[in-house]
């Protein structure tokens, strides 16, 4: 992962220009041409983009009329979306949890209740259909930060990795590409043992944990990453454990970072320290690891995910469904800490909601307009989302790139009006997850004209796998 910053906006000529070629790879295998694609600074009309074993082989420009044999993608082709944050059984809590009020914790106790009756079966049925969801919204990588290892009452099952590798395998029949976030959970709280709901997640030690994970395997649309939970749910001498094993595999390392002030008070009154002070102590913080929503930071916590270039994932539609805060997203930024994006508990699934809400939180909170650039914003939702998830080559659209696609019509209700050279500027704060209308994995045409390919009642999926967990 390398230090990213974002593009400042440019407009794409007003003229058109002699036809231009990038290429890279084989021998093209598929062809897709777009009447808008979004190159990084601008929107370029009449583009071609080659495919070769999965990659990106060329990008030409200035294409006015379809190739032969050419799939065409109407609308505003951007380079797929990364979700950075996912859960993916709170999927089931969606609605559920909006009847009368309470807390985060109070909010917790909803999602243990879940928790203790998924299976491995029933996981994968729930992953399987919230993973086709992401790709119906555009989402073409999700990093799915897993606790939820082993069987009521913390016995282990005779595949110590059925429940991730039942993750996987939802990710593969979904048609999108998994970073499994396998994620240490040790402990309730500091110098707690873990509770009754807690057991399934707890593989007791950080050493047991790393022996469990390195048996986890990747492939060509699976990543393996190791996740620490939080500061309260490892304890702090296990903390380094967990760094070295991610560190030993070059593997991306997420954390749960002061989501709540009550984490920040209790991490003080144990070790005097703030949580990423903490982090910072037992050579948790770097390139390669990313804090997950960084909402309750002090100004030395800041400099120091800043100057280790610790990447930021914000979850604006979580953290405002909860209650937990704005996040110092500007001010992380300018210290070095990349942006990336994700929905985190699924209280929607839209990328473009969860791009525009950092922006909008911000101004609300300020009082000023413009705190990023539709540019930066859709580089926090692909290219630094990718990279967040160990794949600093995507998120791109240029040769030698994974040809990951996603198309936004600018026809519909939310994004007709505007002219195509802010087609950018529509997406991002006009469009939602239900303007997607094509996505492509790997040069492979998963979602088109808004049609799940490999799954065909997505919404029934999502019905029946939420219903098994409610009765």
């Amino acid at each position: 992962m390398t230090n990213r910053t974002a593009p400042t906006n440019r407009t794409a000529p007003t003229t058109r220009t002699a036809p231009t070629t990038r290429t890279a790879g084989g021998p093209v295998t598929a062809t897709y041409w777009m009447d808008h694609a979004w190159l990084g600074t601008h929107v370029e009309p009449d583009v071609t983009v080659e495919v070769a074993d999965g990659r990106i082989a060329g990008v030409r420009t200035g294409v006015e009329t379809p190739p032969p044999g050419a799939t065409v993608l109407r609308g505003l082709t951007l380079p797929g979306l990364a979700n950075a944050h996912s859960h993916a059984f709170h999927r089931a809590l969606r609605a559920t949890v909006q009847v009368g009020s309470g807390t985060f914790w109070t909010w917790r106790e909803l999602m243990y209740q879940v928790a203790s009756r998924l299976t491995p079966d029933t996981y994968f049925d729930l992953a399987r259909a919230t993973y086709a969801e992401m790709a119906l919204a555009g989402i073409t990588s999700v990093g799915e930060f897993h606790y939820l290892h082993h069987a009521p009452g913390g016995t282990p099952y005779a595949n110590p990795n059925a429940m991730g590798e039942a993750l996987i395998a939802a990710a593969a029949e979904a048609g999108i590409r998994i970073t499994l976030l396998d994620t240490a959970y040790l402990a309730a709280g500091f110098g707690e043992k873990p509770n009754r709901h807690q057991l399934r997640f707890s593989d007791a030690t950080a050493d047991a944990w790393a022996e469990r994970a390195s048996l986890l395997k990747g492939d060509d649309h699976t990543l393996i990453g190791a996740a620490i939970h939080s500061v309260r749910a490892v304890p702090a001498g296990q903390l380094a454990t967990v760094a070295q094993w991610a560190e030993e595999r070059n593997a991306p390392l997420h954390v749960h970072l002061s989501e709540q002030t009550a984490e920040n008070d209790a991490c003080r009154a144990a070790h005097g320290r703030t949580p990423t002070r903490l982090l910072a102590d037992h050579g948790v913080l770097g390139p390669r690891t990313t804090g997950i929503h960084n909402t309750h930071l002090t100004e030395e916590d800041i400099a120091l995910l800043g100057s280790s270039t610790t990447g930021t994932c914000m979850c604006p539609t979580t953290e405002r469904d909860l209650a937990d805060g704005i996040g110092p997203a500007v001010a992380l930024q300018k210290a070095g800490s990349p942006l990336s994006l994700g929905s985190d508990s699924h209280a929607v699934i839209d990328l473009f909601e969860e791009a525009r809400a950092m922006e909008l939180n911000e101004r609300l909170r300020t009082h000023i307009r413009g705190h990023w650039t539709a540019a930066a914003l859709l580089r926090a939702a692909s290219a630094d989302g990718h990279a967040a998830l160990g794949r600093p080559d995507a998120g791109v659209l240029e040769p030698g790139a994974p040809a990951d696609l996603t198309t936004v019509a600018l026809d519909s209700v939310r994004t007709a009006g505007p002219v195509p050279r802010l087609a950018a500027e529509t997406a991002v704060f006009a469009a939602s997850a239900a303007d997607v209308r094509h996505t492509v994995v790997a040069g492979r045409h998963i979602v088109r004209d808004g049609r799940h390919a490999l799954i065909e009642d997505v919404p029934g999926a999502l019905a029946a796998a939420v219903a098994a967990l409610h009765h």
